[in-house]
């Protein structure tokens, strides 16, 4: 049975059952603790916890989940997946433990042919928590297991909970046996491989305190609404069900793994370790593809370093294949056609997506080869010293600041008949893991407990009326001070207050907050920010202005009308900017981010290279022409799938719900989603003008634009500069760069001159500086400040010139310069000094800590320098009363 028909049957099963069909969430989450969506129950927590009221009693989806905390084991076990597919049934205060374990007994014992899943009972074990009796009877009862088919299991695998204060409750998996063959009699409670949990059904019934960790808490009570979530691997039911190994040999993995097999001339099951390596690459190129799909990118921190690290490690394991060159081109397109029946977007957005995937193949290969030399360096340096061992603190510079991985290091050395001290490298990657978790438990510790607002989201959404008023009465339902509920704010103090009704805006999808005031009898708030701390509630961050706000009271919520209106411009302008870069460049150049603020937009898209002063004129051009012909901006309610089937743009990595708004202007030249705020005609943007555009990653352009006033006032600037050159110049304006040009080449040639002169002097002055070189120690010395110099080469060249008029006697010259107002000294040292143990970046070091700042090189040559120019004499004396005690 295929993977997608799996999950097909668990939706139409609980769909006869009343369940609403939820579709996937994306796989970035809105959860500020969280990178991704790590487990099936992440969408519904908002419901779980009870912050927000639930839109349905019961639901049913298949969750898109990456997960990567346990990365290394991927390729090595059956089921460790970095994606995988969790099909979910979910119950908000209906049917608990008897219906849940009704459902999935059902369902899975069911014969294919009747629209189940065809387990066979005998085949399937049961665990409950120890204490838990009433599920102990339920199982004997619906299922008719025997008593030794379901075991009593501790808190440490049969109780969930999220380690915080909140909801929790015992748990019942289910498991299947892969028979003897595979292990141990005994049931689950071995934890053998050959009992495989296929489905976990949480009994969300109590709430918890007291918390010291995952398994250690205190028991409230019970909940006043009991909530069940379940999830079932759908890859681990495909591998079970489609008579295979694992899940890397299922149907929507087995493609590319066979094709990694294939490039690299390896046959899959000949060997363990290719084994395991092109599992890896399956998984990953899989897991790549799944997050680009949802918005994420490659980059160097948070989840685009993840996404990073997942194309890289596949990059690797090709190559530990045998395979050195590009591979994601056919990776890809493997992966994308065994997904695409499920996710049809992977196909539609191919093109996007893969340039991504390319251009980082690209650079990494380039890496490995920068890598490779650095370490082929390394190589050479500890055999000639007669060493055996490459430095710990050397392969995890190579880890840590090129990205080359370990694995390729012990490789090289290995083939180089060296080792690598793996004991100092996992000393130094521990201490940065341990960094990172200490980061990361402190942003945990800094986020606000959602669940201050539940009691107001639980009585109703904010409703938002910015769209057509700029002033809304409505009454204080909450006040927040430093998180905690309270009954009133006073003068000076900061409050978050929610309203029943706002007309200000909260800040999203690349729009920021409104600025305004909320008022009522006797008070005055200023409102400082406007955000939406969970779904469907807005909340405003003041600072009370005047007299004292409490909770009931009458308020008014106030836009800055001004401020508003130019946010609308900034808004719309950054619509016709991406309609008019899709008309120049093609529509694969699609917006992958944005931030619109009074006066000013910025909108990062995809693209992977600079355009030319030519295209930037064009799509400026474009977007003012929209301006001068007044197009018509309509904004309309409809269903996601309406507004797609009319053409409507769904933007890279933005969710939507069911009902969306659908922004208009020019009708389908511009039709994207969008809940922002806008002018009415296009018109009203008044102007754009764009000043910018610069790289924000491998295959991300960045353009930003003036708007309205603010881009006036930018070209009225710009016309009284180019007004005081044609004057200064006494050059017609059409003429000014000719002239500039002409005047910068005259300027540059007289600075060459002055450069060429400025080294004749210098160099003049080596003879008498050779002739008063003194014997410090066992060395000649120059140790001269030859006070300014136009720059560091030039020190340089002055120094390497006196050590060559000094001889082969062990000779050691540093000299000291002020150049543009820093100091700099050069230390240069011949043969037979260094013979005798001199050492110029030693020397070096010792004037740099004198002057302030750093230094070091070469033993033959180095410099140093600081801030501290005055003190260059002293520098220098400590270069010689270094000299004199070696």
């Amino acid at each position: 049975m295929q993977t997608a028909e799996l999950a097909d049957r668990f939706l139409r099963y609980f769909e006869k059952r009343d369940h609403t069909i939820v579709p996937s969430a994306s796989l970035v989450t809105d959860d500020p603790a969280l990178l991704f969506t790590v487990a099936g129950m992440v969408p519904f927590i908002p419901y779980l916890s009870g912050d927000v009221p639930a839109p349905y009693a019961r639901a049913a989806d298949v969750q898109k989940c990456i997960r990567t905390n346990d990365i290394e084991e991927v390729g090595k076990t059956p089921r460790h997946g970095t994606f995988f597919q969790m099909l979910g049934n979910w119950s908000f205060g209906d049917y608990f433990k008897e219906g849940a374990i009704t459902y999935a007994w059902e369902l899975l014992t069911t014969s294919e042919a009747d629209g189940g899943l065809g387990f066979d009972p005998k085949d399937l074990w049961v665990t409950v928590y120890k204490d838990d009796d009433e599920a102990f009877d339920l199982w004997r009862r619906i299922a008719g297991l025997p008593e030794e088919r379901i075991q009593r299991l501790d808190k440490d695998t049969n109780y969930w909970s999220t380690g915080l204060p909140g909801p929790a409750g015992p748990c019942s998996e289910i498991f299947f046996d892969q028979g003897p063959a595979y292990g141990v009699d005994g049931g689950p409670a071995t934890d053998d491989d050959r009992y495989v949990e296929i489905w976990n059904l949480v009994f969300m019934q109590y709430a918890i305190d007291d918390v010291t960790s995952k398994y250690d808490f205190r028991i409230v009570g019970e909940l006043p609404q009991k909530n069940i979530d379940t999830g079932m691997g759908l890859e681990r039911i495909a591998f079970i069900k489609q008579g295979v190994q694992n899940m890397y040999e299922t149907d929507q993995v087995r493609p590319v793994l066979d094709l990694a097999a294939q490039l690299s001339g390896r046959r899959y099951g000949a060997d363990h370790t290719d084994d395991v390596r092109m599992r890896i690459i399956a998984d990953h190129v899989r897991s790549s593809l799944m997050l680009l799909s949802d918005g994420v990118t490659p980059s160097n921190e948070g989840r685009g370093y993840i996404l990073r690290r997942l194309m890289r490690r596949g990059i690797r394991s090709m190559r530990l294949l045998g395979v050195d060159g590009p591979t994601f081109p056919e990776l890809f397109a493997a992966s994308r056609d065994a997904m695409k029946a499920v996710y049809p977007e992977l196909e539609t957005e191919y093109g996007r997506l893969s340039a991504y995937a390319f251009a980082e193949e690209e650079t990494f290969l380039r890496t490995l080869a920068a890598g490779t030399t650095t370490l082929d360096l390394s190589v050479a340096q500890t055999k000639k010293s007669g060493g055996t061992t490459i430095a710990g603190s050397e392969a995890f510079l190579l880890h840590d600041t090129y990205g080359f991985p370990i694995d390729l290091t012990l490789e090289i050395a290995e083939e180089a008949g060296l080792s690598v001290d793996r004991a100092a490298f996992d000393a130094l990657m521990l201490e940065q893991r341990t960094r990172a978790k200490a980061d990361a438990r402190s942003r945990k510790r800094a986020l606000a407990d959602t669940s201050v607002y539940r009691e107001y989201r639980a009585q109703g959404e904010t409703v938002f009326t910015g769209y057509t008023e700029l002033e809304t009465e409505s009454r204080v339902l909450g006040i927040l001070v430093d998180g905690v509920s309270v009954d009133r704010a006073t003068t000076g103090q900061i409050a978050e207050v929610i309203l029943a009704d706002t007309a200000l805006y909260a800040e999203s999808g690349g729009q920021v907050a409104d600025k305004g005031a909320i008022v009522g009898p006797g008070y005055e708030l200023e409102v400082l920010d406007v955000q939406k701390p969970v779904p469907g509630l807005i909340s405003h961050t003041v600072e009370v202005s005047v007299g004292e706000v409490g909770v009931g009271q009458p308020a008014t919520s106030v836009v800055d009308a001004v401020n508003r209106r130019a946010a609308r411009q900034a808004h719309s302008a950054t619509h016709l900017v991406h309609a008019a870069l899709r008309d120049t460049l093609g529509k694969s150049a699609t917006q992958a981010g944005s931030l619109n603020r009074a006066g000013y937009m910025r909108l990062d898209f995809t693209w992977g290279q600079a355009l030319s002063p030519e295209t930037r004129t064009e799509i400026e051009e474009i977007a003012n022409t929209a301006v001068r012909d007044n197009l018509e901006v309509t904004t309309r309610v409809l269903s996601l799938d309406e507004a797609k089937a009319l053409g409507a743009m769904a933007l890279f990595g933005e969710k939507y719900g069911d009902t969306v708004r659908m922004v208009d202007i020019g009708g389908p030249w511009s039709r994207e989603l969008c809940a922002g705020t806008h002018v009415s005609s296009s018109a009203e943007i008044g102007l754009v003008n764009l000043v910018g555009e610069s790289s924000v990653g491998a295959s991300n352009r960045r353009v930003e634009a003036l708007v309205g006033q603010d881009a006036f006032r930018e070209l009225a600037a710009e016309r009284a500069i180019v007004s005081q050159l044609t004057s200064s110049l006494k050059t017609p304006r059409d003429q000014l760069p000719t002239r500039i040009a002409e005047l910068a080449a005259s300027l540059k040639a007289a600075e060459k001159k002055i450069a060429a002169f400025e080294a004749r002097a210098l160099a003049d002055r080596v003879p008498a500086l050779a002739a008063n070189a003194a014997t410090v120690g066992r060395y000649r010395v120059v140790a001269e400040s030859i006070g300014s110099a136009g720059s560091a080469d030039d020190v340089r060249a002055l120094a390497l010139g006196i050590r060559d008029r000094l001889g082969t006697d062990a000779a050691v010259v540093a000299v000291g310069a002020d150049v543009g107002g820093r100091a700099v000294v050069i230390v240069a040292t011949n043969d037979a000094a260094r013979s005798a143990g001199a050492r110029a970046g030693a020397l070096a070091k010792i004037a740099a800590v004198t002057l302030g700042g750093g230094g070091g090189g070469r033993d033959d040559v180095a410099q140093g320098g600081g801030t501290d120019a005055a003190a260059l004499p002293t520098a220098l004396g400590a270069v010689k009363a270094a000299l004199e005690d070696a």
